[in-house]
């Protein structure tokens, strides 16, 4: 068994059922460039500082630009005698430069490089899932940008409820999607800080640069208490609450996916290329995709409670228990990073079928609204409309009749307020359209929203 790094105070080498219940490179083995990164800016500054020789900081990034190489062509294997990947890297840069080696980690703790390590990796994915999201809301605006006319029934508690457009729906979507990055972005903004510096927990007595060293590795700057650089993970637990925000949009939008090519609604049909079939059943095409981005919806939240519980009853500074920080990070990281692109390319390649939902929303009286208010346009009070239009609904339901199939005179039994004109007020089509109103969904209105959601990528995508 390969002695260990720390083992100058230990009489007895460590059980083997320890060896592998402790070690960790089995899952943090993927943040070997971010170790090796942070131990060469580290490599220079103490040189810089004098602490190390200038022989040794070359002796040092050469080994370690050596030991990067070997890892990324598949040359190097990791042991768990070695427990995580920092000693594991600084075990092999000693094997390969020797003595000079042993010197990387003078000034510096597992404590604060594995902080760094982490913290680099979690901000390096940010721009990946926000380049994701930016390609999803571009898709939102192509297929909006072709249904702005296409009326559809809006719905509450599932039920029809009024008159909306196929383009409003989709910049629901992506209003909330909009949200989505900008929760990233901010969470990028106050994680880019740098621990490296903060030690075990109390610093340390060499003259280090941490300036130097946050610079060197894209830091706004060091962070201001060594106990908190060490201490806390609430830059990957905001991480993972953005992510679980954004797995629950698109949960919903799944949700109505698989809705909207059932039959019963038919309001769209998938792609053969993101759909799936049955093994019994041959007339079976199963919207696999959106049902499983609902269903690990539910992985990303158990990671993020992981971690929450994980850090809620620990005490300052480090404790082993922050190794099970990692796994949960990865893992919704990685499945956010999976789901974001199938999805997108699930919605852009989906056929949409307007004449359905125009049917559909010719049923359920979505029109009574607009029926209401064109009563109270002439007059009468909104309550005594909305009694009246209730009446009108009611005699409807019994006769199996719309609004639209009343006659005028039929109308007018009821309320003398009532004119020609009134079908017009209750054409879906024209009630659609009147909305107006900011946010609404006529024309006009989704033109403005998805130039807003347009001009919001744009920004992004030119910097």
């Amino acid at each position: 068994m390969a002695k260990k790094l720390w083992g100058g105070r230990f009489q007895k080498e460590t059980d083997d059922l320890v060896n592998d219940f402790n070690a960790s490179i089995q899952f943090d083995q993927r943040l070997y460039k971010e170790d090796i990164t942070g131990s060469m800016a580290h490599a220079k500054m103490l040189g810089a500082q004098g602490i190390i020789s200038m022989e040794d900081v070359g002796a040092i990034l050469g080994g370690l630009q050596s030991i990067l190489e070997d890892v990324e062509a598949g040359k190097v294997e990791f042991t768990a005698d070695n427990e995580d990947i920092h000693m594991n890297v600084e075990a092999l840069l000693t094997q390969r430069i020797g003595d000079a080696g042993k010197r990387l980690h003078t000034g510096r703790s597992r404590n604060d490089q594995v902080a760094l390590d982490f913290r680099m990796y979690v901000r390096s994915h940010i721009p990946t899932v926000v380049g994701q999201l930016l390609e999803l809301e571009t898709v939102l605006c192509r297929q909006a940008k072709k249904w702005q006319t296409a009326v559809m029934p809006g719905y509450t508690h599932l039920q029809r409820a009024q008159p909306i457009s196929f383009a409003q729906h989709l910049m629901a979507y992506a209003n909330m999607l909009r949200r989505d990055i900008t929760r990233l972005e901010d969470c990028a903004v106050r994680m880019n800080e740098c621990p490296l510096g903060s030690g075990a927990l109390a610093g340390t007595t060499y003259p280090i640069d941490r300036w130097m060293t946050a610079k060197e590795l894209g830091f706004d700057a060091p962070m201001s208490n060594s106990l908190d650089g060490v201490s806390d993970r609430d830059y990957a637990l905001e991480l993972m609450s953005a992510l679980s925000i954004l797995m629950m949009h698109l949960s919903r939008f799944s949700e109505e996916i698989i809705f909207w090519c059932s039959w019963e609604f038919k309001f769209i049909e998938l792609d053969d290329a993101y759909s799936t079939g049955s093994s019994i059943m041959p007339q079976k095409k199963n919207p696999d995709i959106a049902e499983l981005v609902r269903g690990k919806t539910g992985r990303v939240y158990g990671d993020l409670m992981a971690l929450l519980t994980t850090m809620k009853g620990i005490p300052l500074a480090y404790n082993k228990d922050m190794q099970e920080d990692k796994e949960p990070v990865f893992d919704a990281i990685d499945t956010v990073e999976m789901c974001v692109p199938v999805f997108s390319a699930m919605i852009d390649t989906m056929t949409v079928l307007p004449e359905n939902m125009r049917k559909a929303a010719g049923r359920g009286f979505i029109n009574a609204t607009d029926c209401a208010d064109y009563l109270t346009k002439r007059g009468m009070p909104f309550r005594d409309a909305y009694t009246v239009t209730g009446r009108l609904v009611a005699a409807c339901t019994a006769q199996g009749k719309t609004l639209e199939d009343l006659t005028l005179d039929e109308l007018r039994a009821v309320s003398d307020l009532f004119a020609e004109d009134v079908y017009e007020a209750i054409n879906l089509e024209n009630c659609m359209a009147l909305r107006k109103s900011y946010g609404g969904p006529a024309v006009s209105e989704t033109t403005r929203q998805i130039e807003a959601i347009e001009a919001f990528v744009a920004e992004r995508t030119a910097n």
